[in-house]
């Protein structure tokens, strides 16, 4: 592997040299850290394309760069954001054909690919675990929920609107979907729910014998162990990574008894769960694990 660039924007932008899977010298945050870490929300999708290319462009002009590889929120689709509730203004914006003009512009060519971040975040669990031989997927809980995976694949992959429930009153997903297990395990949406306590309230008030917060993370843990469920009908069965700052939360005992409850062929049992911190260097190591497998024209080197 060469050298790439790993970029993860979603409220702030990350940038890092990579080299063998690991990050060469420091982060570059922009804004830099103790500026606002929600600097991108309001920003036009122009604004953010020029931001990024501010970042990148001063590693191309010292380094030999084989490839440059971007994580941001939302639907990526042939370097197209289809959709971003995070980065709403983003919607539709050819971030890739952006970029790559720009750079051309400038005769700094290099292979450029944008990715979901869930996605470069399960790329870099993989390149730091020495595991990019194997399917690694992710639950990124937060604000909302990402469902991330490697090797990148074409697809939506918004494992996060999964349904997890036929009950018309859920309806608390960003998204304005009903069911959805983000409307259930999401930050955001855990907040509207109970409009009276923050999600480690709830949680601790579940401990202390509240029945209805008890009963509601009998409920969070049922939703995620089902859009579980779900992925490993289509997929098969492995070993899911929980991170973000929710994933404090997650009991994994009451989740494999769940899960088990709900996946009785033989042929698909087997899964297991494991909580893994990640950050900013995970996401960047990712993104450019991505954008080096996609300039070599391989996308999907699991299994072969």
């Amino acid at each position: 592997m060469g050298r790439t660039i790993g970029v993860l924007a979603a409220h702030q932008i990350a940038t890092g040299l990579v080299e063998e899977g690991r990050i060469v010298g420091s982060v570059h945050l922009y804004p830099e850290s103790g500026s606002s870490a929600y600097f991108l929300d309001g920003m036009p999708a122009e604004s953010i394309s020029q931001c990024i290319l501010d970042q990148i462009e001063p590693f191309l002009q010292k380094e030999s760069i084989d490839a440059i590889g971007i994580g941001l929120p939302g639907i990526i689709r042939e370097g197209i954001i289809q959709e971003s509730p995070n980065l709403p203004q983003t919607k539709g914006f050819k971030l890739e054909e952006s970029l790559t003009v720009a750079l051309k512009d400038r005769n700094l060519t290099t292979s450029l690919r944008i990715f979901n971040d869930a996605d470069v975040i399960a790329a870099g669990i993989a390149a730091t675990r020495g595991q990019l031989d194997k399917l690694v997927r992710i639950w990124h809980l937060g604000h909302g929920v990402g469902y991330g995976r490697y090797p990148w694949a074409a697809g939506v992959w918004e494992g996060g609107h999964t349904v997890v429930s036929l009950d018309p009153k859920e309806r608390f997903c960003g998204c304005g979907g009903r069911g959805h297990l983000e409307g259930i395990v999401g930050g955001r949406a855990m907040r509207l729910r109970f409009l009276d306590m923050e999600p480690e309230e709830i949680f601790a008030n579940a401990k202390a014998g509240d029945p209805r917060c008890a009963e509601f993370v009998k409920l969070w843990h049922r939703a995620l162990a089902a859009a579980t469920a779900t992925n490993i009908a289509m997929e098969g069965p492995g070993k899911f990574f929980i991170t973000g700052s929710n994933a404090r939360f997650v009991e994994i005992g009451r989740l494999d008894i769940y899960l088990h409850e709900m996946v009785r062929m033989s042929a698909l049992q087997g899964s297991q769960f494991e909580v893994v911190a990640t950050g900013l260097e995970t996401g960047i190591i990712g993104a450019a694990v991505n954008a080096e497998i996609a300039a070599r024209g391989n996308l999907t080197p699991y299994g072969q």
